[in-house]
């Protein structure tokens, strides 16, 4: 048996899997946070929060890294971490700056810090010479006007350092380029309490259909688990409205996928301890890098993951944290293809109707979960304003995704938002 140092969370799905993916291994776990009414105010109706299970929760100021390490380095001798481990985008670098502190087991504290800043894996990467859309990073408006008039319109506007697509926007003019400057300079702080970088991305927009490469790096060398395609909607924003494992591609487009995605990897130094999850654009110039998280994939893709190849990137986010061998082989699961297809609200308001009680038990039905009557609703700026999703599988081939947008059309035509 292990003991894991689990610094934060996500409160979506992660925030279950992990812990079960602990649990499920023989592990335990102590849990770090600041703040833990984060996790109380989202437990289960009726149910603890998974991560309370842990067998110690201890609150300290997990955003200061200058006081939080000298706090684990007491508490190491005391309860003894074979590794740590996050869900978390914003607590990647810590956990990172923990594990090398501590001599524990994961990838680089540079290299992780490169990839959680947009701008930083943009420089990493074109330091490599590996293909990228031209960009630029400015903080003042006569910069950014200026490098956009260079990049050209339509281009895309990115803070650096936020993720779930926050402030993502395409701009096709000045006037755009100002609306999108002033609203993420008026988030200065993220939701985790982090006082954020001002720095804007400005960069070329790309074409053709995105993906996401999931892979698992141990011992130097990245395992490609596979490749999950992608839709995207709420323009100008970029929000992702639905996935399938595996992405219906020809042989040669997800070769250049993984290949890219490899080059990528490798620039970061993100080939030891790590899950990953690239996103990659297949333009008509060949494919390009949006972005490399050091983490498990969201917005469910684990799930599609495991119920088309069985296997568990929870658990092997768990096994590379402890410096052990993850467990990559695929099982026959019965599935060809697993989709998720999410309900994105289109305009603000208090949900009054949203019915799938009719979904569940349906052939193909993985899993369903919708927001209840009453929910206040914010029009979709953002991957975090999902009414729900509805997960499908086809036992015959790449079927998932089109049964998905048959049953999402059903909910919509029953949705009401007043």
């Amino acid at each position: 048996m292990a003991h894991l140092l689990v610094v934060e969370s996500w409160v979506g799905s992660m925030s279950r899997l992990l812990p079960r993916a602990i649990r499920e291994g023989g592990h335990e776990f102590t849990f770090l946070t600041r703040d833990l009414h984060h996790y109380l105010r989202s437990a289960p109706e009726g149910a603890a929060h998974p991560l309370l299970g842990a067998r110690n929760v201890i609150t300290t100021d997990t955003n200061d890294l200058d006081a939080l390490l000298p706090e684990v380095e007491r508490l190491h001798p005391v309860l003894g971490f074979d590794g740590v481990i996050t869900s978390c985008d914003y607590y990647l670098p810590t956990v990172a700056r923990i594990a090398g502190h501590l001599g524990l087991p994961g990838p680089g504290p540079e290299a992780v810090e490169n990839a959680c800043r947009k701008d930083a894996t943009r420089r990493v990467l074109a330091d490599a010479g590996l293909p990228g859309p031209r960009f630029a990073v400015h903080e003042e408006w006569a910069d950014l006007a200026r490098a956009a008039q260079e990049i050209g319109y339509p281009l895309v506007v990115k803070p650096v350092d936020l993720c779930a697509g926050m402030f993502v926007r395409r701009v096709d003019d000045e006037g755009q380029l100002a609306d999108a400057v002033r609203a993420l300079g008026a988030f200065p702080v993220n939701a985790r309490g982090q006082r954020r970088t001002p720095a804007v991305l400005l960069e070329e927009l790309l074409d053709g259909p995105e993906v996401s490469v999931e892979t698992v790096s141990y011992a130097g060398a990245v395992h490609m688990v596979g490749v999950t395609d992608k839709s995207i909607g709420s323009a100008p924003a970029f929000v992702e409205t639905g996935h399938m494992f595996p992405a219906a591609l020809s042989l040669a487009d997800i070769e250049a996928a993984e290949q890219t995605t490899l080059g990528a990897l490798k620039a970061l130094g993100l080939t030891d301890g790590v899950v990953a999850h690239t996103e990659i654009k297949l333009t008509s110039a060949g494919p390009r890098v949006v972005e490399v998280n050091p983490r498990p994939a969201g917005n469910r893709i684990t799930e599609l993951v495991r119920h088309v190849t069985g296997i568990d990137l929870a658990a092997a986010c768990v096994d590379v944290a402890l410096g052990r061998r993850p467990d990559l082989r695929r099982t026959d699961t019965g599935l060809r293809s697993a989709a998720i297809g999410f309900l994105v609200p289109e305009r603000a308001g208090t949900l009054e109707a949203l019915d799938g009680h009719r979904l569940t038990g349906l052939p193909g039905v993985l899993e369903v979960q919708l927001a209840e009557p009453g929910k206040v609703v914010k029009a979709a700026g953002s991957n975090n304003e999902y009414l729900g999703h509805v997960m499908t599988g086809d036992p015959d081939g790449p079927g998932a995704r089109d049964r998905v947008e048959g049953l999402l059309a059903g909910l919509r035509a029953g949705l009401v938002i007043r």
